[in-house]
């Protein structure tokens, strides 16, 4: 100890300018460099991180059981900059932002069983419910993108609303109601569980950005059914940010609130190759960038996740950068503006 009672570490900080600043890849790797929180202790806070690093319903490359680190860790540069200049300028937007007087929390990862997969959901669905029983916007990073079905499910039964739309940015639809290889539970049913659940149906779903194959006569299943479908051709011709406003008031129509889920597929495979199902002719970061604007301005907004980062297959970490970038913006448009 010092002479006045300090602590060499703390008597260090105090009287060393630029020891209070922590560089983006020191330190625990939390969102935002956000406080590790206990998921039942999060009460009062804007948003609560969690995350599923859990793979096991994939149908085509693994890896995504290692993107909520990844996501995280990428998130470090952007509390760094904030941190040691005071708050940021966001030059997209012009809005002012400091991403320390954001009250997010990280209640790090739920516990998930990779060859369970029915256990894995209901441990998703409880973590997911006891941070939406408070009050709290539950922010959820996966993992593959069956996980959003039971997010969804916790985010309607914790906050009790009796109706939940979906917007759902995505290459693929997902509404795959049984394949003969993966059964009924895989990555690429969960629009279709979320659809058969109490808490919503087609009508209060809207999907943007989807592109490639889908089943035959998909066109005239989201008519009949009512699905809001925003294919990428209608990005291209009518803009992303009228596209994503027109999704948004669609899900929004007759709700109590709105799940937003963004697998980081719909972005193209030549600006985030880190996924486990890449598709061509995506969004681009500028378009991605653009969808999260739009969504984190809206006022039903409840809940997002952040699916299908599969690190492995990006060397450049840059898939994991713009996936931090997304879930950031959300944030700040959701509650520092």
């Amino acid at each position: 100890m010092t002479g006045d009672g300090r602590s060499p570490a703390a008597a260090f900080r105090e009287s060393t300018p630029g020891s209070e600043v922590e560089l983006a890849y020191a330190g625990f790797d939390t969102f935002l460099k956000s406080d590790p929180t206990d998921v039942e202790d999060v009460a009062g806070a804007d948003a609560a991180v969690l995350g599923a690093p859990y793979d096991g319903s994939v149908s085509n490359r693994p890896g995504a059981r290692y993107g909520p680190r990844a996501v995280r860790r990428a998130s470090g540069w952007l509390a760094y900059l904030s941190g040691y200049k005071g708050g940021l300028t966001n030059m997209r937007t012009g809005k002012q932002v400091d991403f320390s007087s954001l009250d997010v929390v990280d209640c790090g990862d739920v516990p998930v069983f990779p060859t369970d997969l029915e256990t894995t959901a209901e441990s998703i669905t409880a973590h997911v419910a006891t941070v939406a029983e408070q009050g709290v916007m539950p922010v959820f990073i996966g993992g593959d993108h069956y996980c959003t079905f039971p997010a969804f499910r916790g985010f309607a039964e914790g906050s009790e609303h009796e109706t939940v739309g979906l917007v759902q940015i995505d290459a693929h639809t997902d509404t795959a109601a049984e394949s003969p290889v993966f059964g009924e539970h895989f990555h690429g049913s969960p629009t279709h569980h979320i659809s058969e659940s109490p808490h919503t149906d087609f009508e209060h779903v809207a999907q943007v950005g989807i592109r490639g194959y889908e089943s035959p006569e998909f066109f005239e299943f989201a008519e009949e059914t009512g699905l809001g479908l925003y294919t990428i051709r209608d990005v291209e011709e009518r803009g992303v940010r009228d596209v994503v406003g027109d999704a948004i008031e669609h899900a929004a129509a007759e709700t109590d609130a709105v799940y937003v889920t963004f697998d980081i597929d719909s972005v193209d495979p030549s600006v985030a190759p880190g996924t486990g199902t890449p598709e061509p002719g995506g969004l681009s970061a500028s378009q991605a960038l653009a969808v999260v604007e739009t969504l984190g301005a809206h006022p039903a907004v409840g809940a997002a996740d952040l699916m299908e980062v599969a690190p492995p297959y990006d060397p450049t970490d840059e898939t994991a950068n713009l996936a931090a970038y997304l879930l950031t913006t959300l944030l700040e448009r959701q509650f520092a503006e």
